[in-house]
């Protein structure tokens, strides 16, 4: 079967860097890697690609290529040899398997743990100053009778005599391209290179129990809804020596009565009576500090937003903190007495009865206000 040519096989032009084709190779093999295209012609293609790619990746190779094509490379020792190069071995050796699938990487090696997530639900306060939280988490620890290893007390696993340790084995498959090597798990240890001929009785084998763990979790200050917090090292162990996963916590924020938030900022909606906002008043203010005084000034009008500078929430692992925004809304009373109503009557006579269109809305002017 001819070959075709290695520029062709990668897309690119005679011309092309060391980066163009780096790329061009990046793709194709993702897009004709085995473990994710299920087309019959999928792992040939494949070993065609890293064929390409080993030849004109190599300044050397690709010279003699350009000069005197695939019988030049055969004549110097330069056409790869599917019977001793594993073309899955070169995807990883370049892209590291790209992000999980095509590995063919001995399972022995050290691996990190996997991540544990887990939420948490807090009040709006506890959100804005932090607080510890406990936490009971659920993951793999050490198994205390075998101290790990997986064998019962006294005896210790043994190197499989199948892939001599190594956790993979390699078989020779016969193609349309010739001899192809195929790596696979060993299937006698599962592809951790020994045997464990003794089970410890508390864990199987497995070297870890499962336990649930009372943890202490420090929330800072500023968290918001779905904020997460990553604890290093607290999640599953590795495997062979390899480091603990991380813990991610995500946080849940409860509404609250009064206050709502917008970044930093607290909101408030504070309901004042027509006389504060005619004659002025000063009037007490809930903040998430405690009370403090807010001074209403004479003729305020509903939809007026006051300011309490750096009385919002803490920024989050950095100094200073939001602001408070009140935003006033004048309350007209449903029902009068008829004290009151003698009075409003009074006041109606000197108000007169004009009216007037408002240019704009006070959903407008709130908006502008608040920055949309």
């Amino acid at each position: 079967m001819e070959k075709r040519d290695y520029y062709e096989v990668l897309d690119v032009k005679k011309t092309a860097s060391q980066e163009e084709i780096k790329s061009a190779f990046r793709t194709l093999a993702r897009q004709y890697h085995p473990d994710v295209n299920k087309d019959p012609d999928a792992e040939e293609r494949f070993k065609e690609i890293n064929e390409a790619f080993m030849v004109l990746s190599d300044e050397q190779k690709r010279s003699i290529y350009d000069r005197y094509g695939h019988e030049g490379l055969r004549s110097t020792g330069g056409m790869p040899d599917w019977n001793t190069i594993d073309p899955f071995e070169i995807f990883e050796q370049f892209f590291g398997g790209f992000g999980g699938f095509g590995t063919r990487q001995a399972r022995n090696v050290p691996r990190r743990g996997e991540d544990l997530y887990y939420s948490i639900t807090m009040e709006f306060e506890e959100a804005a100053f932090g607080a510890d939280r406990e936490l009971e988490i659920t993951r793999d620890e050490s198994c205390e009778r075998c101290k790990g290893n997986g064998s019962e007390p006294g005896t210790s696993p043994e190197t499989c005599t199948t892939c001599q340790g190594r956790g993979e084995v390699r078989q020779v498959r016969q193609t349309f391209l010739g001899s192809m090597v195929q790596v696979t798990t060993c299937p006698q240890c599962n592809g951790t290179g020994r045997v464990i001929t003794h089970r410890c009785k508390t864990c199987n084998g497995r070297g870890y129990d499962r336990k649930t763990i009372k943890k202490t979790i420090p929330i800072p200050a500023g968290v918001d809804n779905g904020t997460q917090i990553r604890l290093s090292g607290e999640g599953q162990p590795g495997a062979s020596g390899g480091p603990r996963g991380n813990l991610y916590i995500e946080v849940n924020v409860k509404l609250h009565k009064y206050f709502r938030r917008r970044g930093d900022d607290v909101l408030l909606d504070l309901n004042i009576n027509v006389a504060q906002a005619a004659l002025g008043a000063d009037v007490k203010v809930p903040t998430l500090e405690g009370d403090t005084k807010l001074a209403i000034p004479p003729g305020t009008q509903p939809g007026k937003v006051f300011k309490l500078k750096s009385k919002g929430i803490p920024h989050l692992r950095a100094i200073g903190k939001g602001d408070q925004l009140v935003v006033v809304n004048v309350e007209v009373p449903a029902r009068l007495s008829s004290e009151q109503r003698k009075l409003f009557e009074g006041l109606a006579e000197t108000l007169g009865s004009e009216v007037l269109p408002q240019e704009r809305s006070f959903l407008d002017i709130l908006k502008d206000v608040l920055g949309g």
